[in-house]
């Protein structure tokens, strides 16, 4: 279905891949995994013909549909639902049915019998395509990612980034293609659609290759798994499921780690020898020939496989404010005729913890935007109190520029620190030397989050805004990230899914949307963080 041969993959000048050849067959359920920033988003981005290779080929022989981190696509003034059937090419023929149907209104009578008859050879074609069948199939499949049917009706632009999400994941699902490359799907997804979809891609009878940092969802679907190393460059074949992946990993580190304590034992025996015989002329020759053995035996095996590194994040303390630097009341938003919700009131007070919670498309985002001040609310105000300083991080990154480094994005934000030190902030969260040159477009997912919360880090603000932050981090990071907001003295507003990170903020209060009931965080709204 998909055969890669030879293939080099690269980051500007920094190698990710070298000769990798491996194939996608119907049945496979291939999990790819490795570290953040190892290259698994630009491998997925090769195989399915959005980039091209630094080297190697990659040849596909089916259909491929390719869910990308960044869903941001579409025209953002059509329908949800089209965007779905789009997939099939289905979205114009229903675009022009809704137009011939309007144009029957016309008082003209040739204008009114022209769209009768466009109506009807539309409608032809359409039945001869199984559309009205196809908009049932793509209703259930939204329903069964968390999407109500009213969302499919709305444009694209009035939805959360959570939604749309979904929106895209339903439109790859609905395509029929051969094979999947699914990054990151379960992002945005409650606990029953997570469910759902492992259900779905269990029983997927194509070939399918899957980005997850979910392990629950690898361990039900996936019968083998590509590791792509980042220390050693390769790609390195399972042909298991993941538990028994993990182990045989393990395995082969220990095997590694013997081969290299051998090698470094004959070499070293061979170097203390090569020594000696240096001191005679007449055996210069050989000496010559041991130390290039005592090389080639190095060579010949692998360096211990480097720990995972984790991004070190520190927040500094924050500036000095008033007792409620940030507070809201009455805040109505609408998109259209789609009312998120009405006369929602908020007090932040310095250094409360607060949790949004509310299913897709509550507003628990836009909620955030009209406090960061990014959007306008249609009633209500926003009141910034004594000494406030802001810090939001987006869940899609929207205030990331794709076309500026890292270190401009650095600059940018704390123009009072030297480079040197805004390089050293930068490696802390995993940017060293020229990574720093990367153009944020370029950055996987879980890059961009570290940029994100690198930038948060340097803002000295005492109240942050954050919608997901542990989407797309690796487990090491993502424990960092806790780990940080745990001891955060600011004030934090936290939208997430990720009952972790609600644990680790230990919240106060609640904000329960599209109600805007605010209440005392208790333990029975943990069931609802999942949901959320």
């Amino acid at each position: 279905m998909i055969s890669a041969n030879g293939l080099e993959l690269r980051a500007g000048a920094q190698l990710l891949l070298e000769a990798a050849t491996f194939q996608v067959a119907p049945g496979d359920k291939i999990g790819l995994v490795g570290r953040n920033g190892a290259g698994k988003t630009t491998l997925a981005r090769v195989l399915a013909g959005e980039s091209a290779p630094a080297a190697g080929t990659v040849r596909s022989s089916a259909s491929v549909g390719y869910l990308p981190q960044d869903t941001l696509v579409g025209d953002l003034d059509g329908l949800a639902v089209d965007r779905v059937l789009s997939a099939r090419g289905l979205d114009t023929l229903l675009s022009g049915l809704r137009e011939a149907q309007l144009e029957m209104a016309d008082t003209d009578p040739a204008r009114r019998d022209a769209a009768v008859r466009r109506y009807g050879r539309l409608e032809e074609r359409l039945t001869v395509l199984g559309g009205y069948a196809a908009e049932a199939e793509a209703a259930s499949l939204a329903s069964s990612l968390g999407l109500p049917p009213r969302v499919l009706g709305q444009q694209l632009r009035t939805l959360s980034g959570g939604q749309r999400r979904r929106i895209e994941l339903a439109r790859i699902l609905f395509g029929g293609s051969e094979a999947l490359l699914l990054d990151e799907p379960t992002n945005h997804l409650d606990a029953d659609s997570v469910s759902w979809l492992r259900d779905h891609l269990r029983a997927y009878r194509g070939g399918l290759v899957v980005i997850s940092h979910d392990a629950a969802l690898l361990d039900a679907v996936v019968n083998k798994v590509l590791h792509l190393d980042a220390d050693r460059r390769v790609l390195d074949v399972y042909s298991l499921g993941w538990k028994g992946y993990l182990e045989q990993r393990e395995t082969d580190a220990r095997r590694r780690r013997r081969e290299r304590a051998n090698a470094q034992r004959q070499a070293s025996a061979l170097q203390s020898q090569a020594d000696k015989m240096r001191a005679k002329a007449t055996k210069a020759k050989a000496a010559q020939n041991m130390q290039r053995r005592a090389e080639r035996l190095l060579a010949g095996v692998s360096a211990d496989r480097a720990p995972d590194r984790a991004a070190r994040i520190r927040f500094p303390v924050p500036a000095h404010c008033g007792r409620t630097p940030l507070a809201a009341r009455g805040l109505s938003k609408s998109y259209g005729s789609a009312e998120v919700f009405t006369g929602v009131d908020i007090a932040v007070d310095r250094g409360s913890r607060v949790v949004v919670l509310g299913l897709n498309g509550a507003g628990k985002t836009t909620l955030l935007r009209l406090l960061a001040g990014l959007e306008q609310p249609d009633a209500g105000e926003v009141t910034p109190g004594h000494g406030l300083r802001l810090g939001y991080y987006a869940q899609e990154h929207e205030t990331l520029d794709t076309g500026r480094t890292v270190l401009e994005h650095m600059r940018s934000a704390a123009p009072d620190l030297t480079e040197a030190e805004q390089r050293r902030v930068l490696g802390s969260f995993l940017f060293p030397g020229d990574e720093v040159f990367k153009p944020a477009g370029v950055l996987s997912g879980g890059e961009k989050t570290r940029l994100a919360l690198a930038l948060l880090v340097v803002s000295g603000a005492n109240v942050l805004l954050l919608d997901e932050p542990t989407n797309n981090l690796d487990p090491a990071s993502r424990g960092e990230i806790l780990s940080a907001l745990r001891r955060f003295q600011g004030a934090i507003v936290l939208v997430t899914h990720d009952e972790g990170a609600v644990e680790a903020l230990g919240p106060e209060r609640v904000v329960l949307l599209p109600d805007g009931v605010e209440d005392a965080w208790g333990e029975e709204f943990t069931d609802l963080v999942a949901l959320a």
